[in-house]
């Protein structure tokens, strides 16, 4: 099974591939979409979808797994990120690709074993288990990879939203 990791926002969407294969996690790809605020929101959203379905056309993934929106802190940014994660959803149910969603908590207990991991605990893990041997320079990509490997460790989409 090939996983689709993604870690949805506006300005920067994570995404990772994992492979599942044998019983063996292996790292494929990752990295970050990036769009400027200067640009109009349907700009972003369109280059998020068209990078998406990229990603998608050039690794060929069985499933894809979003992290949850989390926004206890920033309330004024939920619409914005909520319509980038919906271009996101959608450029993976265009491509064929069946959805699982995981909390922030389900990843790190996934990952780590604890729902209260921080950021460089679900890292170290991550780098652990896919046996990277470079240090990722963004959170997203981290994130992202993270998801995939919890969607793996709960069994692919038969758990999620199609």
């Amino acid at each position: 099974m090939r996983v689709l990791g993604i870690d949805p926002g506006l300005a920067s969407v994570g995404w990772g591939i994992v492979d599942f294969k044998q019983n063996r996690l292996s790292h494929v790809a990752r990295g970050t979409i990036k769009t400027s605020s200067r640009d109009s929101s349907g700009r972003r959203l369109k280059a998020i979808y068209s990078d998406i379905k990229e990603i998608i056309d050039e690794y060929s993934p069985d499933e894809a797994a979003f992290e949850t929106l989390y926004f206890a802190k920033n309330i004024t940014s939920a619409l914005p990120v909520a319509q980038a994660r919906g271009v996101q959803i959608l450029a993976c149910v265009d491509g064929g690709l069946p959805i699982g969603e995981y909390t922030p908590l389900e990843i790190k207990q996934a990952v780590v074993g604890t729902g209260r991991a921080d950021k460089h605990q679900v890292e170290h893990m991550v780098s652990l288990l896919l046996g990277l041997r470079e240090k990722e320079k963004s959170d997203h990509a981290t994130d992202a990879l993270a998801a995939a490997i919890c969607h793996i460790n709960r069994g692919g989409a038969s758990c999620g939203i199609v």
